[in-house]
């Protein structure tokens, strides 16, 4: 169902449908006894060719087909030919899938680099067009623009971000534009760390971590982890070029390192997971000026934790009523209510049944909860119930080398 129907329009049209099969029986018993389309998973993750220290054990893009009834990944194939693809994603008519490297020899620049596939969307299949430099040294997150015209890429170690156009063909071109962001050393813990945590994040310098819009469209943000900095822009969409909002950034707490972030459906609250103090920081968002305004800062792990932790992954639920949070380390996900407000109340910590629980994502249906456990090289199955929230384990493992990323699929028949 598209998000733009009303609820209203959505009921007239089960109405109609329901009038539809009624005169016609025969079409009715034969639509509900054909099979549903196949859910397929891409997993990435580190490879043998890994930037310095980051080396795994997986060997590429691994597809697996999804049980419906049971979230078992079951293998499909692996495509081989490309190194570390540490973050992977679908572009939104499914025909193209951009994956990072994270490597920093690409060139002769010391660059990493992005790949572009086309998709067989009946068997997820991977056919490479073309690889071209990410714009900097080992990438950590893309994103595909909603206008579909240019993929997004925050590089780690380059301390930049790059806007890469999408041909006709799904190809990517030369970056239209490259920012590299600067400020001052910061501190490599924060002030409000969990008790006992020893973890640190790297703040040598700029470490843009994730690069995405808000709903609209309207705005490029950044996480940058080593500034502590969330950086607001405009996509010119004729020039690919990156023009600074009316504020260009928002300080985050010293030594916190701002990582992923996500937004409720409403686009006006932002959800913002901050890695070194494994906080969530919640702010409002003014989707006319892309203005940030912090309303609440709250932590991912219980009162009763002590020990070191660095939270991983954000994701809201489709129903907007929860959102769930990875905590590496720590091994646990995060499950937390969402007030009227947006506020969170944290619920439970469940543990990861697995080592440094770190990408998740729900599959099409929303009723399983993946979790990429790169020290494992497992990914573990949660079923989610949708009134409470709650994550319950399947015990399902999936055995992937170091993964680290996911994109689900809806294949065609």
């Amino acid at each position: 169902m598209s998000q733009n129907l009303s609820r209203r329009q959505f009921a007239l049209g089960i109405a109609g449908l329901g009038a539809a099969t009624a005169l016609s029986p025969l079409r009715s018993a034969r639509a509900e006894n054909e099979p549903l389309p196949r859910i397929l998973c891409f997993v990435g993750g580190y490879t043998e060719h890994g930037p310095p220290g980051g080396a795994g054990n997986g060997k590429g893009i691994a597809v697996f087909e999804m049980d419906r009834s049971t979230g078992f990944l079951t293998p499909v194939t692996t495509f081989m030919d490309i190194p570390s693809p540490s973050f992977i994603t679908l572009s939104r008519n499914r025909k193209f899938l951009y994956a990072l490297s994270e490597i920093n020899d690409y060139d002769k620049a010391g660059s990493g680099s992005v790949t572009a596939f086309a998709v067989d969307t009946r068997n997820g299949a991977l056919a490479k067009i073309n690889t071209v430099s990410s714009g900097g040294a080992v990438p950590a997150h893309l994103s595909v623009h909603p206008s579909g015209k240019y993929l997004l890429v925050a590089n780690y170690m380059g301390g930049s971000v790059a806007v890469l156009p999408i041909h006709a063909d799904g190809s990517l071109g030369k970056a239209t534009d490259i920012v590299h962001n600067s400020g001052p050393k910061r501190p490599e813990r924060a002030a409000d760390n969990p008790e006992g945590n020893f973890a640190v994040s790297d703040h040598s310098g700029a470490h843009p971590h994730m690069i995405a819009t808000d709903p609209s469209g309207t705005f490029v943000l950044v996480d940058d982890a080593g500034l502590d900095r969330v950086y607001v822009w405009k996509l010119d969409l004729t020039t690919g070029k990156l023009i600074p909002a009316q504020k260009p950034f928002y300080e985050m707490e010293p030594g916190s390192a701002p990582r992923h972030f996500v937004f409720d459906h409403t686009g006006r609250v932002l959800y913002n997971l901050c890695e070194q103090n494994s906080k969530v920081v919640v702010s409002k968002f003014d989707p006319q000026t892309g203005a940030i305004t912090q309303i609440q800062s709250v932590s991912t792990v219980t009162s009763h934790f002590r020990g070191s932790t660095l939270a991983a992954e954000i994701l809201i639920a489709e129903s907007g009523r929860f959102v769930y949070v990875s905590n590496r380390l720590g091994d646990s996900l995060a499950v937390f209510s969402v007030g009227v407000d947006g506020t969170l109340t944290l619920e439970d910590e469940v543990w990861m049944h697995a080592d440094y629980g770190r990408a998740m994502m729900f599959d099409p249906s929303g009723t399983f909860l993946f979790c990429a456990n790169q020290r494992s090289d497992s990914v573990t199955a949660f079923r989610v119930d949708r009134e409470t929230g709650k994550p319950v384990f399947t015990n399902h493992f999936t055995a992937v080398g170091s993964p680290t990323t996911f994109a689900f699929m809806v294949a065609d028949s």
